[in-house]
């Protein structure tokens, strides 16, 4: 094992973003979000305007449903096939930029079932965020600018949006279930620099003292250059 992934889920608002990147400034790794959805554009030639607009959403849910009755729902389907640019095929797409990321270097990756994804993967130390729901509030307001009441609809509907792609692509868990990681930590209580300290010393306990010291080598990053993903 050459390199290790930290996975980590989130209530919105609850600043899992913000521990995804204290974590990647101490530990000197790459924290990957919104750069996976570039990264499947780079890779499979798709407009990256239409991974956004799927970031963590369904559309047309009961359509998808119908369209891969016949398919392997696991399978990236060929650029001809008519369902090439479906939000299945984005999502498998982006499932094999993570895959490929995990098996590569050392990194943080932020939502996408990331922790379902790489549920056997040994290198892998998954962690969900959460936090009451007046914290997230006041967190949202301070970071967008937005007003309680924008920022309540925000939590709202971000989390349902989140909870029904996960149970979708994950065939039904639920998002939240605790014991689909390796920890849940509650951001208000511990403090966003405590829950950053505890995953590090967790990752420590989990994969060893010296698993720090292992961020992958050349032969790695080249091995993702050729994939077209840097």
């Amino acid at each position: 094992m050459d390199n290790f992934v930290i996975t980590i889920a989130r209530g919105f608002g609850s600043g899992g973003k913000q521990i995804g990147l204290a974590l990647s400034k101490q530990l000197g790794i790459p924290c990957y979000e919104s750069q996976i959805l570039s990264m499947a554009s780079n890779y499979s030639g798709i407009n990256k305007d239409l991974f956004f607009r799927v970031d963590e959403k369904l559309r047309g849910y009961h359509l998808i449903k119908r369209l891969m009755k016949s398919a392997n729902k696991d399978d990236i389907v060929e650029p001809t096939d008519k369902s090439f640019i479906s939000d299945v095929n984005l999502y498998n797409i982006q499932a094999k930029i993570i895959k490929e990321l995990a098996k590569q270097q050392s990194c943080i990756i932020i939502g996408k079932c990331a922790n379902h994804l790489l549920r056997d993967y040994e290198n892998t130390v998954s962690v969900y965020i959460e936090a009451p729901r007046a914290f997230c509030v006041k967190n949202v307001i301070e970071r967008l600018g937005v007003t309680e009441e924008e920022a309540h609809r925000m939590i709202y509907q971000t989390d349902r949006y989140r909870a029904d792609y996960y149970k979708y692509y994950t065939g039904g868990e639920t998002w939240t279930n605790p014991v689909l990681y390796d920890m849940t930590l509650n951001s208000d209580r511990m403090g966003m620099d405590k829950c950053t300290e505890l995953i590090i010393q967790y990752l420590k306990i989990k994969l060893g003292e010296d698993i720090l010291d292992k961020k992958g080598t050349a032969e790695n990053d080249k091995a993702l250059k050729q994939l077209g993903l840097f």
